[in-house]
């Protein structure tokens, strides 16, 4: 019968038994002058040989039991290996995980920050526009003024200058065929 422990086999040596029930109960003596009673003799002999028996059966019933639970050792010997390699690759894939969701992380954020950083010079970009359109609307309003005031002056200036002379003053009157034919000569 061979045990394995641990994975490995270890041979476990069966007693080899040089006696049995049958051989003490066929025993026989030899007679002599003075001898034994033979039926007392008989009867513990009958007597060892049910209690060798009985042993004996005890001696099987535990081995077999011994070799029952050496399976049941190396099975959950077994077990307890699958178990941990198991727990070590369920660590390791753990372990995986938390580094990929890490890393997913990390390149999430990254984008969110080039994205960020986008839309900040974008925003910049049109801050600048928007600052450019102000001033060059400035400049236009200061030059539409300068237009308009100066348009107002020419205007005003036209009106002084048609304006209704001082009744002091004296403007000539004179017809106006008078005057086409005057100024066309």
């Amino acid at each position: 019968m061979d045990r394995e422990d641990a994975g490995v086999k270890i041979p476990v040596p069966e007693p080899t038994m040089n006696i049995t029930p049958l051989d003490i109960t066929q025993k026989s003596f030899a007679k002599s002058f003075r001898g034994l009673d033979a039926e007392e003799v008989a009867a513990f002999l009958a007597l060892v040989a049910n209690e060798f028996e009985g042993l004996v059966k005890e001696l099987n019933t535990l081995r077999e039991e011994n070799r029952r639970k050496s399976d049941e050792l190396v099975e959950h010997r077994g077990r307890e290996r699958s178990l941990q390699e198991t727990l070590v690759a369920a660590q390791r894939a753990s372990e995986e995980i938390r580094d990929s969701a890490r890393k997913e992380a990390e390149i999430t954020v990254a984008d969110a920050e080039l994205q960020a950083e986008k839309i900040v010079q974008g925003a910049h970009q049109r801050f600048l526009r928007i600052v450019d359109d102000i001033n060059e609307l400035k400049r236009q309003r200061v030059q539409f003024e300068a237009g308009v005031k100066s348009l107002a002056e020419g205007h005003l200036r036209l009106l002084e200058a048609f304006r209704e002379p001082a009744r002091d003053e004296a403007v000539p009157f004179a017809s106006s065929r008078k005057r086409l034919a005057s100024d066309e000569s």
